[in-house]
């Protein structure tokens, strides 16, 4: 059996029992870092509001973001495009986008697409946001 089948079989039974549906967004500022607190599904149905989120924090240069994914239990090709875009327009406004607190579901996505290699991840918030200092 996969090393991803056991947390795909738990997504299974979450869904059927109706747990996970709903994506909460929670933001805050720490320093000239704008976090992203996530919880839920993150997928085509919460994108939008995510994608938002990310166009505002954007939106002046720097911009540097964090998107905290350690409560997220999904992500579909819409949430990491959503995050694809996101860390551009960061790159844009001379900022980036840093991943952290990647959940082994989550992880394994990223890892399959080779997301990866492109963003910055950390285990932690803290390094992630502190990462911006260096």
């Amino acid at each position: 059996m996969p090393h991803y089948a056991p947390h795909l079989l738990d997504w299974i039974e979450h869904r059927r029992q109706g747990k996970d549906t709903e994506m909460n967004l929670t933001s805050r500022q720490i320093g000239s870092v704008s976090v992203l607190n996530l919880e839920g599904r993150f997928d085509a149905h919460s994108a939008p509001a995510v994608a938002a989120w990310l166009e505002q924090a954007a939106a002046s240069a720097p911009a540097p973001v964090v998107v905290d994914l350690s409560r997220v239990s999904l992500m579909d090709s819409s949430a990491l495009a959503t995050l694809v875009r996101g860390m551009k327009r960061c790159r844009e406004q001379n900022g980036d986008l840093h991943l952290c607190g990647l959940r082994e579901p989550v992880r394994v996505i990223v890892e399959l697409t080779r997301l990866d290699k492109v963003f910055g991840i950390y285990p932690s918030e803290e390094e992630a946001v502190n990462a911006f200092a260096n």
